[in-house]
């Protein structure tokens, strides 16, 4: 008793429940902007989407993207597009998770743009589109109050563009789930990434989303 008293006490504290529920206690407006990269079926969109601001949910695993498409095809203030994000408008492969064939939705979330990445198959992927994130929000022409950044290990990568090109500056709060410690390639990016936001004090990036 008293260790699952324990243990869900550990969960409440966690980085990562705390960085839900701060993200759950931020107030959105009509006129405000949300981009969620990574949206897979919507989950975290639908919890946006309750005061109908304007969401971004990119989203490239065509199966999840399917779903997502449907699921919002009666919210004009939602924009699902079937691209990845990164750090150039270029084509890229996306590699599915190694359970994809035992069910393409529900493995969807594990796919990604990293052919190393420990789960996925080097054997199945498939060419897709990707937006350069941060000219994104600079053609948007508008503040962003949240941005949500799951893009399965590619995260290091963006944020650091995010932050050489100042394009942090324009967005309220983001939250970003890490993967270094699921990828051993990316620890040295994520210690990279994690110094940056210290040594600058950087308060609007919350690297615990998971």
């Amino acid at each position: 008793m008293i260790k699952r008293i324990f243990n869900k006490l550990n969960a409440f504290f966690s980085p990562e429940a705390i960085a839900h529920r701060r993200l759950l206690s931020i107030k959105l407006t009509e006129g405000d902007i949300v981009i969620d990269c990574g949206a897979n079926i919507g989950n975290i969109t639908e919890l946006f989407n309750y005061s109908s601001p304007t969401i971004y949910c990119f989203e490239p695993n065509p199966h999840a993207f399917k779903v997502l498409q449907k699921r919002f095809s009666n919210s004009p203030n939602v924009h699902c597009l079937p691209n990845a994000v990164g750090i150039e408008n270029t084509k890229m492969k996306l590699y599915f998770h190694e359970n994809s064939d035992q069910g393409e939705v529900e493995w969807s979330e594990g796919s990604s743009l990293l052919s190393f990445k420990g789960n996925v198959l080097k054997s199945k992927y498939m060419d897709v589109e990707v937006t350069d994130l941060c000219e994104f929000i600079a053609s948007l022409r508008h503040r962003v109050r949240i941005l949500k950044m799951d893009v399965e290990g590619f995260e290091c990568t963006i944020l650091k563009k995010m932050i050489d090109t100042n394009t942090i500056n324009i967005i309220d709060h983001i939250f970003v789930e890490m993967h270094d410690h699921k990828i051993p390639e990316l620890v040295d990016e994520g210690n990279f990434i994690r110094d940056i936001v210290k040594k600058r004090n950087i308060k609007n990036i919350n690297l615990n989303w998971g």
